[in-house]
């Protein structure tokens, strides 16, 4: 502007005179064609001699309607007119343009001389006449109002990434920190958090916090949005059977997520190779590009099924031609379940050893008693179904069955020594040797009556036992103990015969009866007889007299009884007398025609005396 103001006044050489310019001042006045020594530059400064009062504000009225109004604290909007590296040259229409640092535009890396932005203005001249203006504060003054207005049309924002933080990123959006969770950075999984610092991308709102003004974003949104885009156009193309490439895009427990190209693709661990496998990393690794093949997709759903192994031939179709049933395999054990093991006869052929091919034992096992994972077997091959891919293996079948020769080998009534091998409540199961064994029934235990078969033995002792019976069908052998010992119950007969009167104290009165200690035997008597001549019952601790009334084997109890030990003699004394009377009735009547009135007197009297009970 002074450069255009000194154009106008410099003086200027004519050839013709010029008449004199009139001086309102009052001093000399200013004449180009004056000599320079001669010229009043003090006047020319203070340009009187050139413009009067009223054609200077005339002029500088007309300079100001050119330039536009600014007022001090507020946003205006101005056009980008340079970009250094350290700042951005900013024209608002004001007489002078307004320098911005640089690093307030670095959320957009893309910003070019010509855009337009809104500053706001600190100051309209500063000390130096210079224009003040902030992009950063004009940002922060209508960040909120941008926020919510691009949550609520759904618009796509920039952000620039200043630092990472627990959980995810911080992230610029108009000023405003908003948080960026490491889920929502990307579709993939990001194993390096660092490289997203200092980087401006595309971000969605998708959360906002109006009381404590949290703002959430998302760059994860953008790409499953165009994401889905790609999946309905890949998914729209498949064939099952189809043959594809990937890349390896995650590793799973279950299986591996495959990139085709903008749409994921799982493959289940099982269809990851014919053999079994415990990791899908034993087959592939991340990033590696493998081909695969479509088994089934849903559009609906946007899944896709793969697989990785129905690319080579099914083993089973390689297995030997001549192998049949009967014949020895060898083969490693890869999986064992409580019903038996799964054995690898070589990658993707398998059979399984059922805990009841394992041994020629009856008892009830579990598979871990025999093999372990890892373990290499010998089996012969029991069954060979090709066309369902299944065989059953056995292993009792290498070693001799020891129930062929039993019954010569343990005839029944022989003794041997067992080794108790598992109690149940039921009984003992005793092993005579490997392959061998029978149990021993509780009842077979003892003579004495015992609640459970633990308190005559437990697992590992050993034990004497006969053979009872045979079942070789089912490889079922029963065992006796009791029998090798004598039975206490025939001393008791004989010491105890029916009938007989002991001794024997009253040990204990219970509601139906006592129980009657014969010397170290036990006996029961029932309260009824328990009831002594003269009325009274027995107590505890008194010795009386017992009739022994019955001995029961199946219960082993002696039952007694005190009141018969009286009341029978009682009752065989007036048997007596009855049959006496009877006798001597018999004898009158037959010599009914001798009777004499004495006799009829004698009968009399004999008859008052039956009625009286003497």
């Amino acid at each position: 502007m002074e450069e255009n103001m000194n154009a106008a006044v410099e003086p200027q050489v004519e050839e013709t005179p010029q008449a004199p310019v009139e001086n309102k001042t009052g001093k000399a006045p200013l004449n180009a064609s004056v000599a320079p020594e001669a010229f009043d530059w003090d006047s020319f400064e203070n340009e009187a001699a050139v413009y009067g009062e009223s054609d200077k504000s005339q002029i500088a009225q007309a300079y100001d309607q050119t330039l536009s109004k600014v007022v001090e604290n507020e946003v205006v909007e101005g056009v980008v007119t340079g970009i250094s590296k350290r700042e951005v040259v900013v024209n608002i229409g004001y007489k002078s343009e307004g320098v911005i640092p640089a690093p307030e535009f670095r959320y957009n890396p893309e910003l070019k001389v010509g855009d337009k932005v809104e500053v706001y203005v600190e100051s309209a001249e500063d000390r130096k006449g210079q224009l003040i203006l902030s992009h950063k504060k004009a940002r922060q003054l209508r960040s909120w109002d941008m926020v919510n207005a691009a949550f609520d049309n759904n618009e796509v924002v920039k952000g620039y990434v200043k630092t990472r933080t627990k959980g995810g990123m911080i992230v610029d959006v108009f000023g405003i920190e908003a948080f960026l969770p490491g889920s929502q950075i990307d579709i993939k999984p990001i194993r390096d958090y660092d490289a997203y610092v200092d980087q401006t991308m595309d971000f969605k709102i998708v959360k906002i916090n109006q009381e404590f003004r949290n703002v959430v974003v998302s760059h994860k949104a953008l790409l499953e949005a165009e994401l889905e885009k790609q999946k309905s156009e890949i998914i729209g193309k498949l064939e099952k059977g189809q043959v594809l490439e990937g890349t390896v895009k995650n590793i799973t427990n279950y299986g591996v997520f495959v990139d085709l190209g903008g749409v994921d693709g799982l493959i289940h661990i099982t269809d990851l190779s014919w053999g079994r496998i415990n990791n899908p990393e034993e087959i592939v690794s991340l990033d590696e590009k493998i081909k695969v093949v479509v088994l089934d997709f849903n559009e609906q759903q946007k899944r896709i099924a793969l697989g990785l192994k129905q690319l080579t031939p099914h083993p089973w179709e390689s297995l030997d031609p001549n192998l049949k049933e009967g014949d020895k395999v060898k083969g490693k054990v890869v999986l064992i379940a409580d019903y038996g093991a799964f054995v690898e006869i070589m990658p993707g052929v398998e059979g399984l050893i059922h805990v009841s091919e394992m041994s020629w034992s009856p008892r009830l096992r579990i598979a871990q008693d025999f093999l372990k994972v890892g373990d290499e077997v010998e089996a012969q091959i029991l069954s060979l179904d090709r066309a369902n891919r299944k065989m059953s293996l056995g292993l009792k079948q290498l070693v001799p069955n020891p129930w062929e020769n039993i019954r010569e080998k343990y005839p029944v009534g022989s003794r041997h020594s067992a080794v108790v091998r598992n109690i149940t409540n039921f009984g003992v199961f005793a092993e005579l040797e490997d392959g061998i064994e029978g149990l021993v029934h509780i009842s077979d235990l003892s003579w004495e009556k015992i609640k459970h078969p633990s308190e005559m033995s437990q697992a590992g002792d050993k034990l004497d036992v006969v053979i009872l019976d045979f079942d070789e069908a089912n490889h079922k052998l029963s065992l006796g103990h009791k029998q090798l010992l004598p039975n206490p119950w025939d001393e008791l007969e004989a010491k105890y015969p029916v009938g007989s009167v002991v001794e024997g104290t009253v040990a204990a009165i219970a509601d139906k009866g006592a129980t009657i200690n014969l010397g170290g035997t036990e006996a029961f008597c029932f309260n009824r007889d328990l009831v002594k001549e003269d009325g009274k019952s027995a107590i505890v601790g008194e010795t009386l007299p017992f009739k022994v009334v019955e001995l029961r084997r199946s219960t082993r109890r002696i039952l007694v009884s005190h009141t018969r030990t009286y009341a029978e003699a009682k009752a065989e004394k007036v048997a007596a007398e009855v049959d006496t009377t009877k006798k001597a009735v018999k004898k009158i009547n037959s010599n009914l025609e001798k009777t004499t009135l004495g006799d009829i007197s004698e009968l009399a009297a004999l008859k008052d005396k039956l009625e009286k009970g003497e």
